[in-house]
């Protein structure tokens, strides 16, 4: 069966995640994972993508970003996933894939979901165990976002500039947003549109990615999501 063809739109946030092979080990001591994301960030300087969120965990890592184009993001990726590969299978003495295929995205509908993602990527860490508060994990985009540290990699988005009128202002702002947790719904639907590379939004954004899809992009009923 064809793969479905995948939709990037220019300025649209997406969900990113991407797995070790086997789920396996990708991130193994912090050199790692500061050469993930130094050569992340030449590739969204070069290729056009903006990051605001993201975590690095041991087998994967989650992104939200924004493509300039529609190639930006596959040509980005391209360009992280090929050069970490080399390096990682250089310094742990391996071969082969390091990566579980390609990529999973999942376009997200701003307005509606766009905190409830950044949030989802940024607590991951507390899911896991690793961490018992968001600011305890080294390797996230909480800091910057949530108590204004600077990243270089990241690039606000439009939604969290509106928050305030200072920076000092939206860090609290957007600081504010964990005191709640997440709902099981929201939750579901993120795994789900992601897992899946569905649209995540109302009817009429499903429709809008099916158009310029060429073709209907609906999420199948599926049964219990995965973790």
């Amino acid at each position: 069966m064809p793969r479905r063809p995948r939709v990037f739109l220019p300025g649209q946030p997406v969900h990113v995640i991407q797995r070790g092979n086997n789920r396996g080990q990708i991130f193994f001591g912090p050199n790692d994972a500061k050469r993930y994301l130094d050569w992340l960030q030449e590739a969204a300087i070069e290729h056009g993508l903006a990051v605001h969120a993201y975590v690095l965990m041991t087998n994967h890592i989650h992104l939200l970003v924004s493509p300039e184009t529609a190639h930006a993001l596959p040509r980005a990726m391209r360009h992280v996933n090929w050069r970490y590969s080399r390096y990682v299978n250089g310094t742990q003495s391996r071969t082969g894939s390091l990566w579980e295929g390609r990529y999973r995205a999942s376009l997200i509908e701003a307005d509606d979901y766009y905190f409830a993602c950044s949030r989802y990527i940024e607590l991951n860490p507390v899911r896991a165990g690793l961490a018992k508060t968001p600011n305890a994990y080294r390797w996230s985009s909480y800091k910057a976002n949530a108590e204004g540290k600077a990243d270089a990699l990241i690039s606000p988005h439009q939604l969290y500039i509106d928050l305030a009128a200072t920076p000092g202002a939206r860090a609290e702002a957007y600081r504010s947003l964990f005191e709640g947790a997440l709902s099981e719904t929201a939750l579901g639907a993120i795994r789900n549109a992601v897992n899946g590379g569905w649209p995540l939004g109302p009817d009429s954004f499903r429709a809008l990615v099916s158009r310029h899809a060429g073709q209907a992009i609906t999420a199948r009923k599926r049964g219990r999501p995965a973790a």
